[in-house]
């Protein structure tokens, strides 16, 4: 269960300073390694995109294997209790007992309440470098009794942004969301805790922008949590943006906000179908910035997503504005930059390997430098295979060598040393693949 101390506001506000954040965000400057996985994804999918019936019979496929409703209920007993029951928006949407926000302590003191608030801990585990990527808070848009749990939650779990995907009454004046935050003017109080709004501002994607102060009452004399609050109040409900700028816009303000300092709160109304496409989008990115490029399986990310809260992703056209918005930013992160065109004198070979079909592929690794150090690149000629890319410390100095992987190798680190024979690589892309022949040479070679 996703559990949390209680940590007093004060202790929290200096985690991240929001002040500047109402700046326009620097463009992210990624090292050669993250512009070669960026080239990569993007080449890939945009070979995806070009399909999109292979698309959509994946969302099919996603959908055909939805958790069913009896097997819901039996995976969130507490969400379902009599005296949690009125704390959800839509009984059908509720958070499973092994993954839920816990809240300790929790205004609804009764035992059988076990500290309940309809949200949702999501991360992804195949990550090799989870300190990298972004754990969320997949919620609901708080009831009007539930806005004093949405802010213990936001204490507790230290959360330093909220993305709020929704308005607070849609066009059709139903109401979406409780009216949880202050307006610019005065701060409010929701039960035991105070918050106060610092600064507002409106972007040219349509975002509101507002850094927020939070604190118990009976620490007001303490400095206050800061939150960066980030509303994108256009995106329609069961539907997607005309564009990907402004979804995006909200992962480029996020860039910069270390993954260590707590979950990212994600909400709509409901807290799944919004939500879980924002979450796919900013999760994928990540991923591919750490050489991660599992994370090119979509549809394995929000099964994923799904085990942890029922229904991420709903319809069709949010599955297809992921892969549209992946496939944006990828374009901007390596717009200027072409992975052809730096070319250094180096130490190349090719590497010929056997599938389990076996049928022969190729696959090329180039060192950086001539001082030895490089950066390895498995390109797999193959459509449905994944590039992997990794990092080594020596290149070897003879063909007599093998590839291996490093410790706590999850499928995407090689490294290559002196040694025996090749023997067997084993990686996400190459899976049991056999190396059959080193060629190595001296030759310059484009990275």
């Amino acid at each position: 269960m996703a559990t949390s101390n209680s940590t007093s506001a004060a202790n929290l506000a200096t985690v991240f300073d929001f002040s500047s954040a109402d700046s326009p965000p620097p463009k992210l400057s990624l090292s050669p390694d993250q512009l070669s996985y960026c080239h990569q994804a993007l080449k890939i999918l945009r070979e995806k995109i070009s399909d999109p019936d292979s698309i959509a019979r994946e969302f099919a496929n996603l959908q055909a294997n939805r958790m069913l409703a009896s097997d819901m209920l039996r995976s969130s007993t507490v969400a379902i209790n009599s005296v949690n029951y009125e704390k959800n928006r839509y009984t059908d949407v509720v958070p499973f007992d092994n993954n839920r926000v816990i809240l300790n302590p929790c205004k609804d003191s009764r035992s059988s309440a076990d500290g309940y608030v309809n949200a949702s801990l999501i991360k992804t585990t195949s990550s090799s470098a989870s300190e990298s990527v972004s754990e969320f808070i997949a919620t609901q848009g708080p009831l009007p009794h539930t806005i004093e749990d949405f802010w213990e939650m936001v204490i507790q779990q230290h959360c330093p942004v909220i993305v709020m995907l929704t308005r607070l009454v849609d066009n059709y004046k139903t109401v979406k969301c409780g009216d949880y935050f202050p307006a610019e003017d005065k701060p409010r109080e929701f039960g035991n805790i105070s918050v106060k709004t610092k600064w507002v501002k409106t972007t040219d994607a349509a975002l509101l922008l507002r850094n927020l102060e939070v604190n118990h009452k009976e620490t007001e004399d303490q400095q206050p949590m800061s939150v960066l609050h980030i509303q994108y109040a256009e995106w329609p409900d069961h539907g997607v943006p005309k564009d990907t700028v402004a979804a995006r816009g909200i992962l480029k303000r996020l860039y910069q906000v270390p993954p260590s300092l707590g979950p990212i709160i994600v909400h709509c109304s409901a807290g799944i179908g919004r939500t879980g496409t924002y979450c796919a989008i900013h999760n994928t990115i990540q991923r591919i910035l750490v050489g991660d490029m599992s994370a090119l399986d979509l549809a394995k990310t929000v099964t994923m997503f799904r085990r942890q809260r029922n229904g991420m992703v709903q319809t069709m056209d949010q599955y297809f504005f992921c892969y549209n918005a992946i496939v944006d930013e990828l374009g901007d992160l390596t717009a200027g930059t072409n992975a052809g065109t730096r070319v250094l004198k180096s130490k190349a070979c090719s590497i010929f390997v056997e599938s389990p079909s076996h049928s022969f592929r190729s696959y090329s690794v180039s060192s950086s430098d001539n001082e030895g150090r490089c950066s390895v690149i498995a390109s797999c000629l193959s459509r449905t295979s994944l590039i992997q890319a990794a990092r080594s410390n020596t290149f070897p100095a003879s063909s007599s060598s093998k590839v291996t992987p490093q410790p706590n190798f999850q499928g995407g680190d090689l490294m290559i040393t002196e040694g025996a024979s090749p023997r067997l690589v084993r990686s996400r892309a190459v899976r049991r693949d056999i190396v059959r022949d080193w060629n190595f040479n001296e030759t310059e070679t484009e990275l």
